[in-house]
């Protein structure tokens, strides 16, 4: 717990005032919980595996399809630009993590996958990751989790919907 005397920690979402609408300061309480939670996944994933977590969310989902994805699938996935992702898997293909194959109906596509060593590092570091989720979210229990699944999911729904 922090001490009474720390000054409490201000951003956007606390500087809110009742005068506020409640969507709002909703979409700000989950903006700042994001931010927390991803600032020390990054931290942690640096510091134990020494990777970024772009490149590990590339892994991930090369990790969910064995039979590798296309490099416009995976900027897709990552709702990152092309560039990003060939950068990436640039520095990945270096260190032997992932293999880079064309695609046999497109000359101009290639397919990425994991290598085998690349799979083993995956999975090292998503057990350890899983490990820092949970220990993060100890907070709230599993009565709360679901409640806030189930939320999320009504949510991200209606939101789809609108598309």
């Amino acid at each position: 717990m922090a001490d009474k005397n720390e000054a409490p920690v201000l951003d956007v979402e606390t500087r809110l005032t009742d005068d506020h609408h409640q969507s709002l300061k909703l979409w700000l309480r989950m903006l700042s919980c994001t931010t927390l939670i991803e600032t020390e996944i990054r931290s942690r994933l640096r510091a134990e595996f020494g990777i970024t977590l772009p490149r590990f969310d590339l892994m991930a989902q090369l990790d969910r399809h064995p039979d590798g994805l296309r490099m416009g699938e995976l900027s897709k996935r990552l709702m990152v630009t092309g560039g990003n992702v060939t950068g990436i898997t640039d520095q990945l293909e270096q260190e032997g993590l992932v293999v880079r194959a064309p695609v046999a109906d497109d000359r101009r596509a290639y397919s990425v996958k994991l290598t085998p060593a690349g799979r083993r590092a995956f999975n090292r570091m998503a057990s350890v990751h899983e490990g820092w989720i949970t220990e993060l979210m100890d907070g709230l229990d599993g009565s709360d989790k679901s409640t806030l699944i189930a939320l999320l999911s009504k949510m991200k729904q209606r939101l789809n919907d609108n598309e």
